[in-house]
C-alpha cells in the first residue's frame, strides 16, 4: 500500500537537514544536486500526452483527442500503463549514465483535462473533448495508468492534470488573459475533469494556466489552489506552474510589480514548483519578508515526498523494468488497437470498405498523404518507423493493386515549388484520380497548423484557427478531385472540427483519421480495407462553420458544445457508424436508486449487419424539470461493445449518481427533481445523430 504519511515524514527529515538556500533552490524545475546529502540533480519537467516525449525512441500512440474517440477507459488505463513501463525504462538507463536532463525524469505532465469548449483553440486536440463526464472518465483512467495501483508500494510515474482551471484559449493573449466564467460554468464544466483527477485516481500534480481566473492569476490564485483544490477536494500532492507563467504576474497580468512579488504570490497561494526562472528571487523575497522560511520548506516537502513515493532514494521493483520494453511488439500493437478504434467514420454510401480484389488502381492523394507530420500531433516521442497514409495503403494491396500518388497541394501555401505556378499539382492529381479505381483524398492539418502558442508555424494565429476551413490550397484541391466522376473517400487528418460541408455533399465516405500515432497508416489501411470496423465517435460536436458562434474570449457556456447547443451540427458529439448495423433494442434501469448511490441501466444491442464490429453504448440524462439544468442533456455513461454480425448482447453500465444533479447559479451541486429522461443508444438523442444514424436511442423515464 503506498504511505503518503511515511514519504511525508522523509521528506521532513531530509528538507530538515537542508539550508534555506537548498531548499529554495529545490522550488525550481531543474532543481540542483545537494552532494552533501546524496541528492541528485533532478528535472521536474517530462512530457507524455501520448507516449514518453521529447526524449528519444518511444511508442507513439494516437493524439490524445483521438484516444478520446475510442470512448474507452479500460484500453486508455492501459496506455497510460505502457508509457510509465517505457518512462521508467527510460529513466533507469538515463540515470545509470548520470544523465538528468530535461524530459528524463519521472514526473509527466500529462494528461490536459482541459475542456475542448471553442474549436478554434489550437491546443485542444491536447484534450479528451468537451464533455466534462468524459474527460473526468478518460483523465482518471489516464492517471490511474500512469501512476500504477494505489495499492502498489511506490508510484510508476507521476502524472499531473493540467491546466488548472478555466483554460482553452485564446493561445496569442493566454500571458494577460482573464478568463471570466461563472460558479455554474466553473462546477458544471470546467473543473470536474480535475476534481475527479484529484479524489478518484489521487493524481500527484496539478499544473497552473498561464491566464487568470476571474481576475486572479492561475498559478498564484488563492481560490483556485488553497480553497478548491487544496480546501474542497483535499489535494495532498504538489502544485507546478506553467512554463515562466510567475513571469506573466508582473510582465503581463499586472498584478504584481517586481518578480520578488510574484515569486512571492505564487509560494503563498500554493505554487510549489517554479517552471521558469522566477523563484531565483525567492531568497530576495525572504529577505524583504515576502515569504516565510515555513513557506519555502512546506513546497520542499511536498516536492520530495514525491521523489520518495516514486522511489528516487530507494531500491525498488521499478527499477528492475528493462530497455526492452521502450517500443516493444506488445506496445505497438496496442497503439495500432487504439488507433484503429480511435477513427471515426462520419459518412459512407457503401463505398467503404474498399475491397482489393475488385481494384485494379487506387489514388492516393493529398498533402498529408505521405507526410509523418500529421501523424504525430504535438508533445510527441521519436519513432522508430513511421507509416504513413500512403505507406499504410500500399502494404495493405501489396502487387495486387497498383497505387498512384500525388501531393495534390501544398498543406497551405498556394503551390509547392517555389517557383511554380499556383497550385502546379492539380493537374498531377487530376491525372491520379483519372487513372484511378477509386481516390483516397488525405487532407487536414498538422502541429504546424494547430498547437501551442510558440510551439507552431501558424504564427498568424499563436496556433489557434481562424476559422473551421481547410487552408485554400486544400480546398480547391477537395472540389477539384470530387469533381473528377471518381469514388473518393476523404481521409481528414487533424486536431479538431472542421468545416466539411461541401466534403459532406460530394464525397463517397469521409473518415475522420486525427493524428493517429507515428503508425497510423497502418490502422487507417485496416478500417480502408475492412480487416476490422470503424467504431470511434466524435468527441467534440463538429460545426458546420463558426456563423452566430460566441466569441472565443466569451467562457461561457451558452451556445458551447452539445449540451448547451442551440443550433444544428454538421457532426453532433457521440457520432460515428461501423460496417455493422447495431441497434439497442430496449433498455432499462435496473432495481430502484439510492440517494448518493450510482445505478445500473441495462440495455440489449443486436447487430443486423455483415460485419462484426464494436460499438459505443452511450447514455444521456435529461432533467425535466430544474430551472438550472443545461438545456439539452448530458453523457452519463458509455461502454464499448463488441458485436459479432447476427450477434445479440446484454449489456449493463453504472450511471453515478451525480448525473442526477444540477449545478445552480453558486456553484452548488444537489438534486432539484423527480423527474429525468435517460436516453440510451449508440448516439446522442438529437435529431441530427437520429437522422444520421438512422437509430433512435431508447428512452427510460426516471421518476425519484
Amino acid at each position: 500500500m503506498r504511505d503518503r504519511e511515511k514519504a511525508r515524514q522523509k521528506a521532513k527529515e531530509l528538507v530538515a537537514q537542508m539550508t534555506l538556500e537548498e531548499r529554495a533552490s529545490q522550488l525550481r524545475y531543474d532543481a540542483p544536486a545537494i552532494p552533501r546529502l546524496g541528492v541528485p540533480t533532478y528535472n521536474w519537467w517530462n512530457e507524455a500526452l501520448h507516449g514518453v516525449a521529447r526524449a528519444g525512441v518511444a511508442t507513439s500512440f494516437p493524439q490524445a483527442i483521438a484516444m478520446a474517440a475510442a470512448f474507452d477507459e479500460e484500453l486508455l488505463k492501459t496506455v497510460g500503463d505502457a508509457v510509465a513501463m517505457e518512462g521508467r525504462a527510460k529513466y533507469n538507463e538515463y540515470s545509470r549514465h548520470d544523465d538528468r536532463d530535461i524530459y528524463k525524469g519521472l514526473t509527466f505532465w500529462s494528461p490536459n483535462v482541459n475542456i475542448f469548449r471553442d474549436p478554434r483553440w489550437g491546443r485542444g486536440h491536447e484534450t479528451y473533448g468537451e464533455d466534462p463526464y468524459l474527460t473526468s472518465r478518460l483523465g482518471v483512467a489516464y492517471v490511474e495508468g500512469l501512476q500504477g495501483s494505489q495499492d502498489d508500494e511506490y508510484m510508476k510515474t507521476a502524472a499531473c492534470a493540467k491546466h488548472f482551471a478555466v483554460h482553452s484559449g485564446p493561445e496569442g493573449v493566454r500571458h494577460e488573459f482573464d478568463a471570466k466564467a461563472s460558479k455554474k460554468d466553473m462546477y458544471e464544466t470546467y473543473l470536474p475533469a480535475f476534481e475527479a483527477c484529484v479524489k478518484e485516481a489521487g493524481v500527484e500534480a496539478v499544473m497552473g494556466a498561464y491566464n487568470r481566473t476571474n481576475g486572479e492569476p492561475c498559478c498564484g490564485s488563492p481560490t483556485l489552489i488553497r480553497d478548491i483544490l487544496r480546501g474542497e477536494w483535499d489535494f495532498q500532492g504538489h502544485y507546478v506552474s506553467d512554463c515562466w507563467a510567475i513571469r506573466d504576474f508582473h510582465m503581463h497580468h499586472m498584478v504584481t510589480k517586481t518578480p520578488e512579488e510574484s515569486a512571492a504570490l505564487a509560494l503563498k497561494s500554493g505554487c510549489d514548483v517554479n517552471c521558469g526562472i522566477t523563484y531565483l528571487h525567492l531568497l530576495k523575497a525572504y529577505e524583504q519578508g515576502m515569504v516565510t522560511e515555513e513557506e519555502i520548506t512546506q513546497a520542499a516537502e511536498r516536492l520530495f515526498t514525491t521523489r520518495f513515493l516514486l522511489g528516487c532514494f530507494d531500491e525498488n521493483e521499478y527499477d528492475k523494468i528493462p530497455y526492452e520494453v521502450v517500443e516493444c511488439k506488445e506496445h505497438l500493437e496496442l497503439a495500432q488497437k487504439m488507433a484503429r478504434e480511435s477513427m471515426v467514420l462520419l459518412k459512407n454510401d457503401g463505398t467503404l470498405p474498399l475491397c482489393k480484389e475488385k481494384l485494379n488502381t487506387i489514388g492516393v492523394i493529398g498533402p498529408n498523404a505521405d507526410s509523418r507530420k500529421p501523424l504525430v500531433g504535438n508533445y510527441h516521442g521519436t519513432s522508430s518507423r513511421y507509416i504513413t497514409m500512403l505507406e499504410g495503403i500500399q502494404d495493405a494491396v501489396g502487387d495486387s493493386v497498383r497505387v498512384y500518388y500525388s501531393e495534390g497541394c501544398h498543406i497551405y501555401k498556394d503551390r509547392v515549388e517555389n517557383l511554380g505556378w499556383k497550385q502546379d499539382r492539380i493537374s498531377e492529381a487530376l491525372t491520379v484520380a483519372e487513372h484511378s479505381d477509386v481516390v483516397v483524398l488525405c487532407l487536414g492539418l498538422d502541429e504546424n497548423l494547430e498547437g501551442e502558442e510558440g510551439d507552431t508555424g501558424n504564427s498568424y494565429a499563436s496556433g489557434d484557427k481562424k476559422d473551421l476551413e481547410l487552408p485554400e490550397s486544400q480546398r480547391e484541391l477537395l472540389e477539384a478531385v470530387a469533381g473528377c466522376g471518381k469514388p473518393v473517400v476523404l481521409c481528414m487528418l487533424s486536431g479538431s472540427s472542421i468545416d466539411m460541408q461541401f466534403a459532406a455533399e460530394h464525397v463517397n465516405a469521409i473518415l475522420q483519421v486525427w493524428y493517429p500515432g507515428a503508425r497510423g497508416g497502418k490502422a487507417a489501411a485496416d478500417i480502408l480495407f475492412g480487416s476490422c470496423s470503424p467504431s470511434g465517435k466524435l468527441p467534440v460536436t463538429f460545426y458546420k462553420d463558426l456563423k452566430g458562434f460566441p466569441a472565443f474570449e466569451d467562457y461561457s457556456m451558452k451556445g458551447r458544445t452539445y449540451r448547451y447547443l442551440d443550433r444544428e451540427p454538421l457532426y453532433p458529439f457521440g457520432y460515428g457508424l461501423t460496417y455493422g448495423k447495431v441497434s439497442v433494442k430496449e433498455a432499462a434501469v435496473v432495481g430502484e436508486i439510492k440517494e448518493g448511490e450510482a445505478f445500473e441501466v441495462s440495455a440489449v444491442l443486436e447487430n443486423n449487419g455483415d460485419y462484426d464490429t464494436d460499438e459505443v453504448l452511450q447514455a444521456y440524462i435529461k432533467d425535466l424539470e430544474s430551472k438550472y439544468a443545461v438545456p439539452n442533456h448530458s453523457l452519463c455513461a458509455f461502454k464499448r461493445v463488441a458485436l459479432k454480425k447476427g450477434e445479440t448482447v446484454q449489456v449493463t453500465m453504472q450511471v453515478p449518481y451525480e448525473a442526477l444533479m444540477i449545478v445552480d447559479e453558486e456553484g452548488k451541486k444537489y438534486v432539484d427533481s423527480t423527474r429525468f429522461a435517460l436516453y440510451v443508444g449508440i448516439s446522442q438523442p438529437d435529431a441530427r445523430s437520429i437522422s444520421l444514424t438512422g437509430q433512435e436511442p431508447v428512452k427510460v423515464d426516471i421518476t425519484l
